[in-house]
């Protein structure tokens, strides 16, 4: 992390990614508290992330265009706008439909956002720091996130919706500047002639035919299908496990904030010493442990499983998106980058439904032994898969496969 941040580039980018996390996290959890507030409808409220969630399935498109352009000024363009976006929500008192469409922006915002970070950070670091990065923007986003929303709520609590606006778009002016600030220089990327089906599907083909990507991608998706469960499982866990209040899931996440912190600080090191898919391995089984540890309905072990559940999104996240980084050229980074987010996020967004459906009928005992089960074997499949001449070569698997096709 030393010579991380001895890099004057990367101090500069790690800190405007941390100040629009700040932001982030305050803004989409009090839009939907307001909305709440003001119709007094749940449904209305959950339309709120609903709209955001619709954004983000835009990835795909937003993937290709991280591909077409140059990604630094592409970086300050779309945090430019995104801050005016959410400027607007200034103008939704009377008009609080307003909020939907610009969650929805915000949502292919984030998308748009999230592909091109990926992607430029490999023109901005030598490689052997990609791992050191991708542990700090995960660290700072999962910290964050832990006490961001709790800070939006109490902002919109005590002052109303403006100062939480106005906080988030600040975060995007500054987030603009500090890329602006990068002493970076790229050239523009040149015109493949592909077919748009073709160069929108390229992020999805060229995971389908690099083997380490692929078979990374395929255990973090297995785990996927059910990870999604904690969304409601936690409440059980607090109520029927632990017999305390709601407010005491404040705890549990706060252990996974701690847990987070230091799976973060580990995460770079351990990769070094061992591998992407070793870590992201790693993090599958400290989330099959931590669904153990909550079974027990004993306070200590279900904290430290808490704990383990932080440690498994970093760990999980950073070896993923390395591997991802390393494994691409630099042409393709923002299309890979967007499949593989949606090839993960619509099995998670669905067992999050089924979870809030079945808990209703099943002990959620049982469905922390589904959980558990699913990870060992998603920790397992990628442990089992041995290494192969593919998982060391290095060049455009996809230009590869065109050439033995024609």
């Amino acid at each position: 992390m030393g010579r991380l941040l001895a890099h004057r580039d990367a101090r500069t980018y790690l800190a405007g990614q941390l100040l629009s996390v700040l932001g982030d996290s305050a803004l989409w959890l009090a839009m939907g508290i307001w909305v709440k507030e003001r119709t007094g409808s749940n449904s209305a409220a959950g339309l709120v992330f609903f709209a955001f969630i619709g954004g983000t399935c835009l990835a795909p498109l937003t993937g290709w265009l991280v591909d077409r352009v140059r990604r630094r000024p592409l970086l300050i363009t779309v945090n430019l706008a995104t801050g005016a976006l959410v400027g607007l929500l200034l103008l939704a008192g009377p008009r609080l439909w307003l909020v939907y469409p610009v969650m929805f922006g915000y949502g292919v915002s984030n998308s748009l956002l999230g592909s091109a970070q990926t992607a430029l950070l490999p023109a901005l670091l030598p490689a052997d720091l990609l791992g050191a990065a991708n542990a700090a923007l995960q660290l700072a986003a999962t910290g964050l996130r832990v006490v961001t929303p709790l800070l939006g709520a109490g902002l919109l609590a005590w002052a109303g919706p403006r100062p939480v606006i106005l906080l988030d778009a600040a975060t995007f002016g500054l987030a603009a500047g500090s890329v602006a600030a990068l002493r970076l220089r790229e050239r523009r990327p040149g015109r493949t002639g592909e077919r748009p089906l073709a160069a929108i599907t390229a992020g999805l083909r060229h995971i389908a035919v690099t083997p380490p990507l692929r078979r990374l991608v395929a255990a973090v998706v297995i785990g996927a299908t059910v990870f999604g469960f904690f969304e409601t499982v936690q409440f059980a866990v607090v109520g029927a496990g632990l017999h305390r209040s709601p407010a005491f899931l404040g705890v549990l996440t706060a252990a996974q904030g701690g847990g987070a912190l230091a799976g973060g600080l580990a995460a770079a090191p351990l990769m070094a010493r061992t591998s992407e898919r070793a870590l992201a391995g790693g993090g599958l089984l400290a989330c099959a442990l931590a669904c153990l540890a909550e079974l027990t309905g004993q306070l200590a072990v279900v904290l430290a499983g808490g704990a383990l559940l932080g440690v498994c999104i970093v760990w999980i996240n950073v070896g993923a998106v390395t591997l991802l980084q390393r494994r691409t050229p630099g042409r393709l980074l923002g299309r890979v980058d967007a499949a593989a987010n949606v090839l993960v996020t619509v099995p998670q967004a669905g067992s999050i439904a089924v979870g809030a459906a079945v808990i209703a009928v099943l002990d959620y005992r049982i469905l922390l032994a589904v959980m558990a089960a699913v990870m060992l074997a998603a920790a397992g499949y990628l442990a089992r898969v041995p290494a192969s001449p593919a998982d060391t070569a290095t060049g455009d698997p996809i230009a590869a496969s065109n050439r033995v096709q024609r």
